[in-house]
């Protein structure tokens, strides 16, 4: 029997199965995000040009340059969050509120009585970086697929060679673990092996003595009983990215102000995805192996959870020519991380309304693995003008390469020395073609090619206004808009999108706009600045891979958008 285009192409789709990360994973783990004071937010971050404020020693550390006194503040946010999904015209909507410490520091002045270099100034600074707190979900009425043929295309072909598993090779014995296979045999993919447990798919002999995979779907012409039914995501995402700064700056003549940054940064994130299928007339097998049509209702969990430490480095300065302008330039390092990870998956079912079950892998142990990752770079240039004593207006432009994102090789996975990947499943890449592009001796080439092919340099935009009606009141407003990391041949379904683990969601972002305003009141050496934020974003979510070459069965999709409303509250002593 001929395999279906569709078999063939979601066959390939299993790179790095049995690790946790993958391109996508790299994106989760670096996200922006815009945290800092009170005044910073209520100017949308756009204080590259001015400096001044605790949160420039994150943006652009010559900030701390500015300071003429000694420092200390807290800034706590109150971060009110709505999703909705967009499904077959029903939309469904969950709220999660959080309350976040966004920063406590202090800069520390020391005057050094020199015309020429006036003060040295140093700043110790704790700083939310990026908060991952994100609950999404909904129906998806009428399916066109199931993701059980999805995993049936990926036991049909799991490492582009057109040779599909054999039962033996998912099915455990007293003698066999396919979880953790002997040390340098074959690792089937996890999601194929998981799948074989729940009766998600089911090997049948083909007359021609091989074997062919099959899911719960199917569209039967002869017999008229088709596959039908509706899906159910949701996803529940936590964590952040804390850094710890010291910083170092001054200013020369009053003119030129500078300063330099070095971040620890402790970042940790987990994901619980779930995804759900109610189906009618599904091919599910009977004692003998064989497809009999009948009721089926499963549901996956997958529970992935990643932490590590890693540092950075920031140069900035900011020239001020003259008295009413202010020019701002820095550049971020990327982050280099050491990651540590753990995922599992989980398979509960009920077949013909009496069979229940569920299937787990690795025996219930989550699998485990540790790497190394590599953020962007980031480059930030920034113009403020001073246009009298009550009013200052101030611009910034930041570029950062989510395209250069990298995973080095690992240290250690699941209980066992490894350093190799012994199923790449990447047929389409061929030597020829790619040998220039691909180190074989990396286990992680064809991920960070994966992170090269669906995602690009993103381009921030940020402007803010202060105006003082009074001396004591500020008045600030800003927006800020950040485009899509995501390149058009991913975000438009033209491409095989590869996961990892026993996870095929994920989720592509567009653009996201910040709409700010805030008010501000110093009394003596004290101050309180407080600030609204609202921030949008649209996404949409996959179960699992489009089929490029046959775009008639899609994967089930939504629409989402994510409306945040912060109130940001600040509060500190000069001195």
């Amino acid at each position: 029997m001929k395999k279906s285009i569709i078999t063939i192409s979601l066959g390939l789709m299993t790179g790095g199965a049995a690790f946790g990360q993958s391109a996508i994973t790299a994106y989760d783990l670096a996200q922006p995000d815009m945290k800092g004071t009170a005044r910073f937010m209520g100017m949308a971050g756009a204080f590259g040009a001015l400096g001044g404020d605790l949160s420039t020693l994150s943006q652009n550390p010559a900030g701390i340059g500015v300071y003429r006194s000694s420092d200390i503040g807290f800034t706590l946010d109150l971060d009110m969050q709505r999703a909705t999904s967009h499904n077959d015209g029903k939309q469904d909507g969950m709220d999660q509120t959080k309350f976040l410490l966004n920063n406590i520091g202090t800069v520390l002045t020391l005057r050094l009585n020199n015309d020429i270099c006036p003060n040295l100034n140093f700043g110790f600074t704790y700083n939310k970086g990026a908060s991952f707190n994100r609950v999404y979900g909904g129906d998806i009425r009428t399916l066109q697929n199931s993701m059980s043929n999805y995993i049936a295309g990926v036991a049909n072909d799991p490492d582009g060679s057109g040779i599909p598993l054999s039962e033996s090779e998912v099915a455990s014995t007293d003698k066999y673990n396919p979880y953790n296979p002997a040390y340098g045999e074959y690792a089937p993919p996890w999601i194929t092996i998981l799948g074989y447990d729940s009766y998600l798919i089911t090997p049948q002999a083909l007359p021609d003595g091989s074997t062919e995979w099959k899911g719960l779907w199917s569209n039967n012409s002869m017999t008229g009983q088709n596959t039908n039914g509706s899906g159910l995501f949701a996803i529940n995402e936590k964590g952040g990215i804390n850094e710890f700064n010291i910083a170092i700056g001054g200013n020369i003549n009053n003119v030129l102000y500078w300063g330099m940054n070095f971040d620890i940064i402790n970042m940790n994130y987990s994901l619980n995805a779930y995804w759900g299928e109610n189906l009618t007339n599904a091919y599910v097998p009977d004692a003998n192996n064989q497809l009999t049509p009948m009721n089926a209702n499963w549901g996956l969990t997958n529970l992935y959870s990643a932490s590590g430490t890693g540092f950075n480095y920031q140069l900035g300065f900011i020239l001020k020519p003259v008295q009413e302008l202010r020019l701002g330039f820095a550049f971020h390092t990327p982050t280099w991380y050491n990651i540590n990870e753990n995922f599992s998956g989980t398979v509960n079912y009920k077949y013909n309304n009496t069979e229940t079950g569920f299937a787990t892998t690795n025996d219930g142990y989550a699998g485990y693995n540790s790497y190394g990752f590599r953020t962007p770079w980031k480059i930030i240039a920034s113009a403020a003008g001073v246009l009298s004593q009550n009013l200052i207006v101030s611009f910034d432009y930041e570029w950062a390469n989510y395209g250069s994102m990298k995973f080095s090789e690992p240290t250690y996975y699941g209980g066992y020395y490894d350093d190799y990947d012994p199923w790449w499943p990447y047929s389409e890449y061929s030597a020829s073609t790619y040998s220039s592009f691909i180190d074989p001796n990396d286990p992680y080439a064809y991920e960070n090619m994966d992170i090269s092919n669906y995602y690009k340099s993103t381009n921030t935009f940020r402007v803010g206004v202060e105006f003082k009606p009074s001396n004591p009141i500020s008045l600030r407003a800003g927006y800020s808009y950040v485009s899509s990391p995501v390149k058009a041949s991913a975000k438009n379904n033209d491409q095989i999108i590869y996961t990892a683990g026993t996870n095929p969601s994920y989720r592509f972002d567009n653009a996201t706009n910040y709409i700010t305003a805030g008010i501000g009141y110093r009394y003596q050496r004290f101050y309180v600045d407080l600030a609204y934020v609202y921030k949008h974003m649209s996404s949409t979510y996959h179960a699992y891979t489009p089929d490029p070459a046959n775009p008639r069965i899609s994967s089930p999709q939504s629409k989402l958008d994510f409306s945040n409303n912060q109130v940001v509250l600040s509060a500190g002593f000069r001195f």
